[in-house]
């Protein structure tokens, strides 16, 4: 049985950063020395790079890790176009099979100490007629990490976003706030009012504010996060 830590990275909504942060995530853990890899499992948006299809997300993940897990185990499902999964598999008749992300899942925990999931657009995402990346996280039974992108509105979309998540059954193991619009108005405060909040209702701390960075770089963000109380929380997790 594998010994291995691993966490769910999802988000208040597509294009907030969850790939710079599950890097930032990854940068943190090889920092402690830990054998670190990544999971995209359901990619949309490809591009060839002699012979070989790439995602940016995927590959920007692979850059962080110390770990390089298989292209067919770190990203199972690889879609061509960058629209709404559902959609884009539709299109290419492609099944979104959970249980074999689960299974790739699986092997990936035998080849690393921690596995870093990062989700696809927020938590809600549909990825069949009857299933979406909630089901995928429940179906992983992994601490969550939200990535709250900080812009006008925020405040609702993590709030609704931690409901939804502890309405699954599933633990938020913390957030992190991402300055993703660097002219936001009274975006000191409203860090302050989802921090109190999440703290006081799911007992997920902030783990870090990760400034508007130009231009993005993993190791600046790691920087900017305190990963320990999360690392308590996948060990106990685990036992």
């Amino acid at each position: 049985m594998s010994t291995a830590l691993s966490l769910f990275v999802t988000g208040t909504d597509t294009e907030i950063g969850k790939t710079l942060v599950s890097a930032a995530l990854l940068r943190g853990f090889v920092r402690e020395g830990l054998r670190a890899a990544a999971m995209k499992p359901i990619a949309a948006g490809a591009f060839e790079v002699n012979g070989v299809w790439h995602n940016e997300d995927a590959d920007q993940l692979d850059a962080a890790s110390s770990v390089l897990l298989p292209p067919t185990l770190r990203t199972p499902y690889l879609l061509k176009a960058p629209a709404a999964p559902h959609i884009v598999a539709t299109l290419e008749n492609v099944t979104l099979d959970i249980g074999h992300i689960v299974a790739c899942h699986a092997q990936a925990l035998e080849l690393a100490d921690v596995v870093v999931v990062e989700g696809v657009g927020g938590f809600r995402v549909p990825l069949t007629d009857t299933h979406d990346t909630a089901d995928l996280a429940l179906a992983l039974n992994l601490p969550v990490v939200l990535v709250v992108g900080m812009r006008l509105g925020c405040i609702s979309h993590a709030l609704l976003s931690a409901e939804a998540i502890a309405a699954r059954g599933l633990h938020l193991a913390g957030w992190v706030a991402n300055r993703i619009d660097p002219d936001m108005g009274f975006a000191d405060e409203n860090i302050a009012a989802i921090r109190s909040r999440l703290m006081r209702q799911y007992d997920a701390p902030l783990l870090g504010i990760v400034p508007h960075l130009n231009p993005l770089s993993a190791d600046a963000a790691a920087d900017c996060l305190d990963i320990t109380p999360l690392l308590q929380t996948l060990r106990t997790a685990q036992r």
